[in-house]
């Protein structure tokens, strides 16, 4: 698999990442640690160099990570995310200086390692100046116990204040062919800053696959039963973008899937996609999108078939809205 360097930090990583969240937060029931392992391993062998865990997906998740990262430590990139009081998503946000340094702490004994070569501000306090949170991450850096300093979901102003601070090199936000609001402000200024753009549920939390409709049933433990975009009316107005993505993906002897992923890699050479699964064959066609070039005319056809199916639904309730673009 090709490698992409995340802006101007030198980092070099797959084109195509591991998100990890999904192994055992978000979606229902935990995959067991030997399935987690040996997915996360088979990414390795397909060529996979960047792996995205957090604290707040609970200790298991990092701790499978490091496990299964292990014997090839000193070739991949490892992410994590510290920013949740007790690294709670639900109990509201803590990204004072001791906090980060203990989630730091905390974070490298889970992962196994002696350093966390991304470690991102999982969403934006505003209790804490974003001065001091870059100044807190700069200081583990300088200690060699962080490689990169990173933000998720963050605004123009709290990227550019930081990375005044301390470069930032690389943003995680939502970015997809169903949520595209990063193009107008982030990635302009992105590009500016010379700042990498690592988008997560680079498939619309799985819609764009095409696996789901509004008759999918998701598990009572699944986040996205909350989401007003996967309400089953929301599901199947929105299924005319599938629809239209598979049309184009049969002619280019692809699947929806891949064409998504394919898309976001064209976008800009600083992007590198983290899509989640817990299915080897679903790694797999994910992966397979690394192969998939598109020209202009794919392009233009698939600008078409967004402009012509457009997405019902809010992608956050209106409490977790107030999380993002701080």
């Amino acid at each position: 698999m090709q490698k992409r360097l995340l802006g101007n930090s030198g980092l070099a990583v797959s084109s195509i990442g591991l998100g990890c969240m999904g192994l055992s937060h978000g979606y229902g029931p935990a995959t067991g640690s030997g399935e987690a392992i040996k997915l996360i391993r088979a990414a390795v062998e397909r060529g996979v160099t960047l792996f995205d865990t957090a604290e707040a997906y609970g200790e298991i998740n990092e701790q499978v990570v490091g496990a299964a990262l292990a014997p090839v430590r000193d070739s991949v990139v490892i992410a994590t995310k510290f920013g949740f009081r007790e690294g709670d998503a639900h109990a509201g946000l803590d990204s004072r200086p001791a906090r980060i340094r203990e989630v730091a702490e905390a974070s490298l004994k889970r992962l196994g390692t002696d350093r966390i070569d991304l470690f991102y501000q999982h969403r934006v306090d505003p209790a804490v100046p974003i001065e001091e949170v870059a100044g807190a991450v700069g200081d583990l850096i300088r200690a060699g116990k962080v490689g990169h300093f990173g933000l998720s979901e963050a605004g123009a102003e709290t990227i550019r204040r930081a990375h005044a601070v301390q470069p930032v090199a690389a943003l995680q936000s939502e970015y997809s062919l169903w949520w595209r609001e990063p193009e107008s402000e982030i990635l302009p200024l992105l590009e500016e800053l010379g700042i990498g753009f690592v988008p997560f549920s680079p498939l619309g939390k799985g819609f764009l696959t095409g696996a789901i409709d509004e008759h999918t049933a998701f598990d009572s433990g699944d986040f996205r039963n909350s989401v007003p975009r996967f309400a089953p009316a929301a599901r199947k107005a929105n299924q005319a973008l599938v629809e239209q993505l598979a049309r184009i993906a049969r002619a280019k002897g692809a699947t929806p899937a891949q064409i998504a992923l394919a898309w976001l890699l064209a976008r800009k050479p600083w992007i590198v996609p983290i899509p989640g699964t817990t299915k080897l064959h679903r790694l797999e066609e994910n992966l397979g999108a690394a192969d998939l070039v598109l020209g202009a005319d794919d392009l233009a056809q698939i600008e078409h078939a967004v402009a012509a199916s457009p997405v019902r639904g809010a992608r956050y309730s209106a409490q977790r809205q107030q999380l993002v673009g701080r």
